[in-house]
């Protein structure tokens, strides 16, 4: 029988080797994965298992004995160190050797992290990307302390919501001239803007970081607009980028991501991709979608492949944020708008921003509106673009431009 080896125990690795059993698949399953507990959910590591609200079980994907009932083989605490794509094996951390028939690299990706030089080393510097990224940190965050979160993105800000719910002195610094100006319009960065001053945190725009004070632990920042501050600990929240070292070492087609079709497939007919490390087609152009939705339905598309399926791989992006009271809801992409128009919802903080490019629909950020949410995700996945007007109008039944 064949035997199928998935390196990367995260959420991409977990749905995976979930399907091909679901799909009846009988051949050997092994799942690798670097850290020692099994896989787990990503996205609460910011918000509630860092407020204390979530219990380290309850990130688990599956219980651990999921695995075992279905005759997959998690083998924790273990690295991929080179992949030798003729003979098709693995070489293990602890040194042993793997034989597969099929690979799928479901790696991830990895936090960048500041320069030595500006201070990026000091103790008291953190990232998130992992669990022990959170339990490294979460000590840190008590009441009154000061943090520097550096990055005004989705990571910086969740980070910037956990640490003012929690009573901590909070300063974001962006370089950009705004908060989100890479993933999002002006409107929705106001949004947010907004949302974290009334929270008491302090964010400065077109401001970047100078370097990191101190001698072994931080203790203060000087910023590029000469300003120093005095702080308990920074959090470095500036982007990811993916994990294609392994691939690359093993003379796959790597890009933004390691490159594969609309199948899954890496250059390599015996080596698959999918998750936060690989590429995808979506309307032309091969980009990466850092999401949990993509992590799944990505993977079991590869898992069908792999399995001897014919389905291509559509992607459907969405994506979420969880900052104090307010969940902002994203379906689509955005790139390449040309126009963004406000639907106002009934209650404070209800709003979402539909954008254009011209008179197609290509996405929607709600915030607190999850009913228009999936209205637009539907119209963005249909291919159906209603007239701006419409949506602007507080009189229109949003519902009815669903209807054939």
């Amino acid at each position: 029988m064949p035997h199928v080896v998935v390196v990367g125990a995260g959420q991409a690795g977990a749905s995976l080797v979930a399907k091909l059993r679901t799909i009846g698949f009988e051949g050997e399953i092994t799942l690798i994965g670097a850290e020692k507990v099994p896989p787990y959910q990503r996205p609460p590591l910011s918000k509630a298992y860092l407020l204390g609200e979530m219990a380290e079980e309850r990130l688990y994907l599956r219980p651990a004995e999921f695995y075992t009932n279905h005759n997959i083989t998690l083998r924790l605490d273990t690295r991929v160190t080179a992949i030798d794509s003729a003979a098709r094996t693995l070489t293990l951390s602890d040194g042993t050797h793997l034989t597969y028939d099929e690979l799928a690299l479901t790696v991830g990706a990895h936090p960048r992290t500041l320069p030595s030089a500006i201070g990026g080393m000091l103790d008291g510097v953190f990232a998130m990307r992992d669990l022990s990224d959170a339990d490294t940190m979460a000590p840190a965050f008590t009441a009154g302390s000061r943090v520097l979160i550096i990055g005004g993105g989705y990571i910086g800000l969740e980070a910037a919501a956990v640490a003012s719910k929690l009573g901590l002195q909070v300063t974001l610094v962006e370089m950009a001239d705004r908060i989100l100006q890479r993933v999002a319009a002006p409107e929705t960065s106001d949004y947010f803007r907004a949302l974290h001053t009334a929270h008491g945190v302090d964010i400065r725009e077109g401001v970047g970081l100078d370097r990191l004070l101190g001698d072994t632990h931080v203790t203060g920042a000087r910023l590029t607009d000469g300003t120093a501050l005095d702080i308990d600990f920074a959090v470095v929240g500036v982007g990811i980028d993916p994990a294609t070292i392994l691939a690359e070492s093993a003379g796959i087609d790597v890009g933004n991501g390691i490159t594969t079709d609309d199948h899954g497939r890496t250059s390599d007919p015996h080596i698959w991709a999918a998750g936060d490390c690989a590429s995808c087609l979506y309307h032309g152009q091969t980009i990466r979608l850092e999401s949990v939705g993509n992590a799944i339905d990505q993977a079991e598309a590869v898992a069908v492949n792999i399995a001897g399926g014919d389905q291509p791989y559509v992607p459907k992006p969405w994506f979420w944020s969880d900052q104090y009271d307010c969940k902002l809801q994203i379906a689509g992409l955005n790139m390449g708008y040309t126009d963004v128009y406000l639907r106002k919802g009934d209650a404070p903080g209800v709003q979402s921003n539909w954008y254009y490019n011209g008179d197609a629909l290509l996405a929607v950020d709600a915030m607190n509106d999850p009913r228009n949410y999936m209205i637009g995700k539907r119209l963005i996945e249909a291919g159906r673009s209603p007239d701006p007007a419409l949506i602007t109008d507080p009189a229109t039944d949003m519902k009815a431009l669903l209807k054939p």
